[in-house]
């Protein structure tokens, strides 16, 4: 996937990192530390020395409880830092809530602009509308002075992600571009700590919608909850343990206080694994009830994945029933494709795969034929090969309706290793129909 940012585009196959840089008196956690327009721009060309690829300059602290500052004053503070590290042909993003600072910026030279409050200010969206900017959408329950005073949800998973998938439509609407839009759950804004807990661990859900997700964690207080951590600035080790976390999960954009430990830690980040499963054969089945036990085949298969060396599950389709491909005499499948993190080389996962085949039986007697249980490597994050024994991306991914629609409901519009668009095949060209049970 790529995010466009004016003239930056980031591909989001590896995480960006975005160091935070507050031009500002009052931040909850380092607040004074680089006002001084020198301090800030060493401070900037520091962390880019580092490996953060954007630099995101905020001018309002966003703290809850904050003061607001007046325009004037936010522009005092940041657009000459902006211009700075613009010309020195650094990718500059702007953190702020306010659409003249937001022009103000974008005129000096930033390419993106993170919007605490989530565009929902017209004068900000006309902004967006107006530039190429690259955009942040950032869901926020209220304003930063009040967001913390009892902030409620029914499901907060849901709440933020249709919040969100919502805004970004508003701006496509306007005529902003999808592939310029970022979203940010915002941890912490309007969340108590059980709440963005809730959120960051179930970053997969944002992942789904198509967009490239931040994950704006640094520092923030459900650290200190969950670490027992008071002191801002002593979280860092655990705010880069997140980090890597949330990218497990999916997220392509890192903001982050402490670019150098951000960096170390994302270093230990597992490609990613697609797996292609399907059963059509149920070994204990009533009538009536084969569908529900080809089901069950392939959740005791997910089960054995969970137990593979290095490896995590983060994310199960829906299940699908598809009529057969290829050899077409046989009963209906039921598919499901996995998304794993993981660390086990190709080849060496083709035979654990293979394992957990047999220990339900599968028996390869006949070409594309009935089976107990499949497991395919459909794709191996930016691993290509072609011999006997495996080739990859799966040659045939992009043909397989039992494929593509599991696959485009955890990622859409994913782009195979090889470069092919795995819908790069028209719906009523593929074989294998299917349809989601």
């Amino acid at each position: 996937m790529i995010w466009r940012c004016s003239r930056f585009e980031f591909d989001t196959k590896m995480p960006v990192v975005m160091g935070i840089l507050n031009v500002t008196p009052d931040s909850f956690s380092d607040g004074g530390t680089h006002a001084d327009h020198d301090e800030a721009v060493a401070h900037a060309l520091c962390m880019v020395e580092e490996g953060a690829q954007i630099v995101d300059v905020g001018g309002e602290s966003t703290r809850s409880g904050a003061e607001p500052v007046s325009v004037e004053e936010e522009k005092a503070r940041t657009i000459d830092v902006v211009r700075a590290l613009a010309e020195r042909g650094l990718c500059v993003s702007i953190d702020t809530r306010h659409a003249e600072v937001a022009r103000a910026a974008v005129e000096a030279g930033a390419s993106i602009v993170n919007d605490v409050s989530g565009f929902r200010d017209p004068a900000m969206v006309d902004v967006a509308r107006s530039c190429d900017a690259g955009l942040v959408v950032v869901h926020m329950q209220g304003e930063p002075g009040t967001m913390q005073e009892n902030p409620t949800y029914d499901d907060v998973v849901v709440e933020v992600r249709d919040y969100l998938v919502g805004q970004a439509a508003l701006l496509e609407q306007a005529g902003v571009a999808r592939d310029r839009i970022c979203l940010d759950p915002g941890p912490g804004f309007g969340k108590t700590p059980k709440q963005t807990l809730e959120l960051v661990r179930n970053l997969h859900e944002l992942v789904r919608t198509g967009y490239p997700v931040m994950a704006a964690l640094s520092r923030k207080s459900y650290i200190g909850y969950a670490y027992h951590i008071d002191d801002p600035a002593e979280r860092d080790r655990a705010s880069a343990a997140e980090a890597l976390m949330a990218c497990e999960l999916g997220a392509s954009v890192v903001r982050t206080h402490n670019v150098a430990a951000t960096v170390q830690a994302l270093k230990d980040l597992r490609p990613f694994v697609l797996l292609g499963l399907g059963c059509n054969v149920a070994l204990v089945a009533g009538e009536g009830e084969e569908q529900e036990a080809k089901k069950a085949q392939l959740n005791h298969a997910i089960g054995q994945l969970c137990a593979l060396p290095d490896s995590q599950i983060v994310d199960i389709s829906s299940f699908y029933e598809s009529e057969p491909a290829y050899y077409v005499d046989q009963e209906p499948f039921v598919n499901a494709v996995v998304l794993m993190r993981c660390g086990v080389p190709p080849k060496e996962l083709l035979g654990y795969l293979h394992a957990i085949e047999n220990s339900l039986g599968r028996v390869r007697e006949i070409e594309n034929g009935p089976r107990t249980c499949d497991v395919d490597i459909l794709d191996y994050q930016m691993y290509v090969c072609a011999s006997e024994e495996l080739t990859l991306p799966h040659p045939r991914v992009c043909e397989r309706d039992f494929v593509v629609k599991p696959l485009l409901e955890l990622l859409p519009g994913h782009v195979l290793a090889d470069g092919m668009p795995v819908d790069c095949v028209p719906e009523s060209q593929r074989v294998g129909k299917a349809v989601r049970l």
